[in-house]
């Protein structure tokens, strides 16, 4: 029997857990301009309303950003993505505003904010998967970008580490759109419960 959604989504076992959302990746001045333009027509102002109303019902926030040291020293260079990445004229570069969460997101003082240097999401290797163990959350409401690499590798890890996620759709983005939509519909429909911001909303409202 499916589980009901108001039951995945107890604030007392579940946290939204941001991708990315941060300046170098989709604000203003981006290492990705492309998957900043498309990140700002819907999924910025979606991804805004869930984390305001996940904060409201008392779910826990957290907050994945990347970062890569001028040296490059602990980054990976072992996939064209980080080429990319390293190429770019917006350095990701600890402590700047390129790591910083978009305002149109924020950071809350009861919000948790983990950054990494490597690897392809917020779950490879870092901190995250401990600090939700310790908050004692079973279910992941992911956010963020992007649907063509860290959002569908951070639905997968989170499964096999044994998470039940929620994947708000219209809170995470990929380019060209239409292959995201398909992604969510033909892959990530499979390992995760897809819904909406205004559900959520919702069903924390009640």
């Amino acid at each position: 029997m499916p589980i009901s959604l108001g039951n995945l989504v107890d604030p007392a076992t579940t946290a939204v857990v941001t991708s990315e959302l941060q300046n170098g990746v989709v604000g203003e001045h981006s290492a990705l301009p492309a998957l900043a333009d498309a990140a700002r027509v819907t999924m910025l102002p979606a991804a805004g309303r869930l984390v305001k109303a996940a904060r409201a019902a008392g779910v826990q926030v957290i907050h994945a950003t990347a970062y890569r040291r001028a040296d490059g020293k602990g980054a990976n260079r072992n996939a064209r993505l980080f080429a990319g990445v390293q190429r770019s004229p917006v350095p990701l570069l600890p402590g700047s505003p390129a790591v910083d969460v978009v305002p149109e997101i924020g950071v809350e003082p009861d919000d948790l904010v983990l950054s990494r240097t490597h690897g392809l999401n917020p779950m490879a290797g870092t901190d995250l998967d401990p600090v939700l163990r310790n908050l004692g959350v079973r279910t992941i409401v992911v956010a963020g970008v992007s649907v063509n690499v860290a959002i569908t590798n951070l639905v997968m890890d989170a499964v096999n580490k044994g998470y039940q996620v929620v994947l708000p759709r219209d809170a995470v983005c990929g380019i060209p759109a239409d292959y995201a939509d398909a992604v969510v519909d033909n892959t990530l429909a499979l390992l995760a419960t897809v819904t909406t911001v205004d559900e959520l909303a919702a069903v924390w409202h009640t």
